[in-house]
């Protein structure tokens, strides 16, 4: 028989037909290995080379996959090809979640951008560099609506908005899997956690979640409806126990509402080890048990607990897990093979590095987004852009920094590719200042022998610039802060520039809002840089300098103490209005959601549409004229909120349901619009999912304006 006679091997048979083809050849041990995942190498390349690729299962579905190089993904796919019965490709996946080997901004800095168009080109290049180094599957991206900053995995989200994580969400999906998967240069995106695991509780990682249906479909669901209407191919399930029901056994959301309601085709892959967790959980006796749940839940491939492998041949057997059930979580598994051609081009061509990595229009990207997410908090006086001929002292640990500017996930990013904020700030002002350097301390402990020196030093400047923050590795998964103010010592030292220096301007490099209320007060202006990846130490320099107007607008609340967590722009009115507060401090923010300043000024003009009187289905414009009144060109971001004052069921005070960056010249007067849909907008979801439009009055907030409609 040749090979085009069989029908899976026939890249010109459409792909349903192709993977039920190929299943009705497959014994119940192949199926089971196609939905287990391994990891193949590690990080350290030099480990790699004594990798014996067949120590594992010729027939097995998925493996992270950690080298740079292709050329192990390729031997270790010669015996997936050559050394089975069936000749079933292997999947090879990995963690890309804010670049592979060029480094971008950590997502929550990315969505402080909000410039989507650039961060789908980001995602683009982390794609392109994937594929090329033999990784078809990045678990990103993370889009977990987060409302507390001491839970460490704020980094990898795109904040506290649903609206923003599904926008960001579904670009990152256009990015990575760009217009056909099979492409040479696509991957296949991953939605994750699913669902609700933001919502940690106090916090702290991996533990219970207490959402109620209403705030299921209210807040955390919304964004992977989203991405999955732009047409994401697999979706991961997180580790959280959502109100008694783990998400990796609950059938409801991997079911009823993932498959069932949502129509979603795709892959569900469990997090690491997460099914074995359903035991720790108290939802399984034992392993055999969470293999048994989770795979009947929905959860089709098990990254890491071994629970299918072991047990599901037993399972099976016994009647616990149906064929069908099976089947159904194979063929899911199989489809994102076929679409991303892995049976036509299963091997990586090997090329150079400098082919696929740093590339110029890469690297202009992860400059430009890292330019954009920065957040200028404060400028009292116009202290910044720095005025020409000043002495200026550089201090702090984030100053010579290298490998904590890249995050807590790093990828493949080299150290030595790092911009250093010392040398570039050395670098972008040359003759036209006169700029040293000293450390002053580490990022914590207890060494304070440079004070007397930064003491000096900040008496001899006209200004002190102080980068302060948290290491790259206090951020992220299993990194959850009962505290998150600075290190003392990082607050010592700001305390002695400040009682020395003439004006202080802070940087600030950290993976998560922080508590930085009596630091503020202190300096004359502050730059939020958060951990911008690669090219950080230019875009703060020119952003000292005025060579970049800062844009970044904040994706995320900053609590003005740790009493006020969680705090967030979208809550629901009070019952008493004037009443509630806070006795011993304020009950506002130190900085909103939304906020940030410029070197430049904007007027916003009324908003204006065709009628106040709409019903459902309508769609209609909503238009308001920006005007740049100040003396630089300047990007605006333009941020659309909906107001309900009535509803049946409650709704937030405010909610985002657009936003718009442009770029105004001085002068220039530039027109941004709302593309309202009645239902989608004005609309809202019962504790079941299903969308309603009430009658009666509404509110579109937009910078100071306010636009009233009546629903008839």
């Amino acid at each position: 028989m040749k090979p085009n006679d069989v029908l899976y091997k026939n890249p010109s048979i459409p792909i349903d037909i192709r993977v039920n083809d190929l299943l009705s050849r497959m014994t119940l041990k192949e199926k089971i290995m196609q939905i287990n995942q391994y990891t193949l190498g590690t990080n350290n390349i030099e480990n790699n080379k004594g990798v014996e690729v067949k120590q594992i299962p010729a027939e097995i579905g998925s493996l992270i996959y950690f080298p740079t190089d292709p050329e192990l993904r390729n031997r270790m796919q010669r015996h997936a090809m050559n050394d089975s019965r069936l000749g079933i490709p292997i999947l090879f996946g990995y963690d890309c979640i804010h670049g592979f080997r060029t480094i971008f901004p950590i997502p929550l800095a990315q969505a402080c951008s909000w410039n989507v168009p650039l961060f789908e080109k980001g995602c683009r290049v982390a794609a392109q560099e994937c594929r090329m180094s033999g990784v078809d599957w990045t678990f990103s991206p993370m889009i977990d609506v987060s409302r507390d900053p001491r839970w460490g995995r704020v980094a990898e989200s795109f904040g506290e908005d649903p609206y923003a994580n599904a926008t960001f969400g579904s670009a990152a999906v256009r990015g990575y899997q760009g217009r056909n998967m099979s492409d040479s240069l696509s991957i296949a995106a991953c939605l994750k956690h699913y669902v609700g695991y933001g919502a940690s509780e106090a916090g702290r990682d991996y533990v219970y979640t207490e959402i109620s249906r209403q705030s299921l479909w209210d807040t955390y669901l919304p964004p992977f409806e989203k991405c999955v209407q732009a047409g994401a191919a697999t979706l991961m399930s997180s580790f959280n126990n959502i109100s008694g029901i783990p998400s990796s056994a609950n059938h409801y959301t991997l079911t009823e509402v993932l498959r069932k309601k949502w129509g979603f085709r795709g892959l569900m892959v469990s997090d690491w080890g997460a099914v074995e967790q359903l035991v720790h959980q108290n939802m399984a006796r034992d392993l055999k048990e969470a293999g048994q749940l989770a795979l009947n839940a929905g959860v089709d491939m098990d990254m890491m607990s071994h629970a299918y492998d072991t047990y599901l041949e037993t399972l099976v057997d016994e009647g616990k897990i149906s064929t069908s059930t099976l089947d159904e979580a194979v063929r899911r598994t199989l489809r994102v093979k076929f679409q991303l051609g892995l049976f036509e081009h299963p091997y990586t061509p090997v090329s150079k590095p400098e082919n696929r990595f740093l590339r110029p229009q890469s690297v202009a990207a992860a400059r430009q987004m890292a330019a954009e997410s920065m957040v200028l908090l404060k400028n009292e006086h116009q202290v910044l852009p720095l005025k020409q001929g000043l002495k200026i002292l550089v201090t702090g640990p984030v100053a010579d920094a290298t490998h904590d500017l890249l995050g807590c996930w790093w990828g493949h990013g080299e150290d030595g590719d790092i911009e250093k904020l010392n040398e570039s700030i050395q670098k972008e002002f040359g003759s036209q200042a006169e700029v040293r350097y000293i450390k002053g301390c580490d990022f914590d402990g207890t060494d304070e022998r440079q004070f007397k020196q930064v003491e000096k030093l900040s008496r001899w400047a006209d200004i002190v610039i102080t980068c302060v923050g948290e290491k790259g590795s206090w951020s992220g998964e299993n990194n959850s802060h009962a505290d998150i103010a600075l290190p003392t010592i990082q607050r010592h030292l700001i305390q002695c520039v400040k009682a020395s220096a003439k004006q202080l301007v802070l940087v600030l490099a950290n993976g998560r809002p922080m508590i930085i209320t009596d630091e503020v007060a202190m300096a004359d202006a502050v730059i939020e840089m958060w951990q911008p990846g690669l090219y950080g130490g230019s875009a703060v320099a020119g952003i000292l300098s005025g060579r970049i107007n800062p844009s970044g607008r904040l994706a995320m609340t900053f609590p003005y103490s740790q009493g006020q967590i969680p705090i967030y722009y979208g809550r629901r009115h009070s019952a008493r209005p004037h009443q509630g507060f806070y006795k011993d401090q304020t009950s506002e923010p130190l900085y909103p959601f939304g906020y940030g300043l410029s070197y430049t000024t904007f007027a916003y003009g009324e908003p204006h549409t065709n009628s106040h009187e709409v019903k459902a289905g309508d769609k209609f414009d909503v238009i308001i004229p920006v005007t740049n009144t100040g003396q630089r060109d300047g990007l605006e971001t333009v941020f659309w909120y909906v107001s309900d004052p009535y509803g049946k069921i409650t709704r937030p005070a405010q909610e985002l349901k657009h936003f718009e960056k442009k770029l105004i010249k001085k002068g220039e007067t530039v027109d941004f619009v709302f593309h309202v849909n009645v239902n989608r907008d004005f609309g809202y979801v019962d504790s079941e999912g299903k969308r309603f439009v009430e009658p009666g009055d509404i509110m579109i907030l937009v910078g100071d304006k306010k636009l009233k409609f009546t629903i008839k």
